[in-house]
């Protein structure tokens, strides 16, 4: 074994894919998680996949007493991946507050925790929200931080400056700051993937319910926005290549390859594609027709932005290798995994 890694978040859509890729690349896998936006289902579907059952504690990590505790449990852990966030773009403008502080108080917590359990490594899970609506495509890590369009991307950009003042001020950590594009998709073997509680707040979920009928209409928010489709453009992102990235970024602090506390990478493919045209690839691959509707544009929602993924491509040695057919197909056998189940 490499060594404890605690994941937050961990029996959520990305966070169960990394536990996977976790453990498949030798490290002790440590979950907490609340289960209010997930189920325990996915913990025993990381065993299925990997053949090992991760460590599994149900936690907020909002309760600092009951992260003590866990500290106090589990002696030696290496690095933290922290997922455990609220993380839908249209509730955090209708519920700002339960973002501020859900958000906010957990990365606080872990941070004021962190030097005195001699944890050293952090990698946060941030977002291309943090760009706003960006002046060019693609986008580099060197791009201005723009002000947010939604309270959930100023909780982003937040978490990411508390993360850098708290290193500044010289405690004893390392953080590698990954900021996803659009994560989609689900593990080729369909035992994890993609399942809100209630109304999914995600396009593709949102598209795969459709098909099979849990939803009745797809809504297309807005078709006159300046693309080449009047449909807003996403670096949609297949979620295996996302987790191995967070492989890497925990290899990287933990073997001493950088001298800077505080490294920044953005995760995606590089190519943009628009909501239509991710639509119209799910109805390729698939065979099924979508009943979708053009709806008013979504308040806190960007034109078009995509990846210039050159710096994790060079530093990290990481490259987004899955195409978006295979992808939408992966999402798709999820979905109709759950459905024999009798989930959904």
């Amino acid at each position: 074994m490499k060594g404890k890694i605690l994941v937050t978040g961990g029996a959520g859509y990305i966070g169960s894919h990394t536990a996977v890729e976790l453990q498949n690349a030798g490290y002790e896998v440590i979950i907490i998680d609340d289960l209010s936006n997930s189920t325990a289902d996915s913990i025993d579907g990381i065993k299925r996949i990997t053949g090992k059952k991760p460590i599994f504690e149900k936690l907020d990590c909002n309760d600092l007493e009951s992260l003590k505790r866990l500290f106090k449990k589990y002696v030696g852990i290496q690095g933290i991946i922290h997922f455990a966030a609220s993380k839908a773009v249209g509730e955090s403008v209708q519920k700002p507050l339960l973002y501020y502080r859900n958000n906010l108080n957990s990365l606080i917590n872990l941070l004021d925790l962190m030097p005195k359990y001699k944890i050293p490594n952090i990698v946060f899970s941030s977002s291309c929200t943090v760009y706003g609506e960006p002046d060019t495509n693609p986008i580099d890590e060197s791009a201005p931080i723009k002000p947010a369009e939604s309270p959930y991307g100023n909780t982003k950009q937040i978490n990411e400056e508390i993360i850098t003042d708290v290193v500044r001020a010289g405690l004893p950590l390392k953080s590698i700051i990954l900021r996803y594009f659009n994560p989609i998709g689900a593990h080729p073997t369909a035992e994890i993937g993609e399942l809100p509680n209630g109304v999914p707040q995600n396009l593709v979920p949102y598209i795969t319910q459709t098909a099979i009928g849990v939803r009745e209409q797809l809504s297309i928010f807005g078709d006159d926005y300046n693309t080449p489709d009047g449909s807003c453009i996403r670096d949609f992102i297949n979620v295996v290549d996302l987790a191995k990235a967070h492989v890497v970024a925990i290899d990287r602090m933990i073997e001493n390859k950088s001298n800077d506390k505080v490294e920044i990478f953005n995760l995606g493919t590089g190519n943009g594609v628009s909501v239509l045209e991710l639509v119209k690839t799910f109805e390729k691959v698939t065979g099924k027709k979508l009943n979708y509707k053009i709806v008013g544009r979504r308040q806190g929602d960007i034109e078009k932005i995509w990846a210039d993924p050159v710096k994790a491509n060079t530093i990290l040695g990481w490259k987004a290798k899955e195409n978006i057919e295979d992808t939408m197909l992966s999402a798709w056998n999820w979905q109709l995994k759950l459905r024999e189940k009798g989930i959904m």
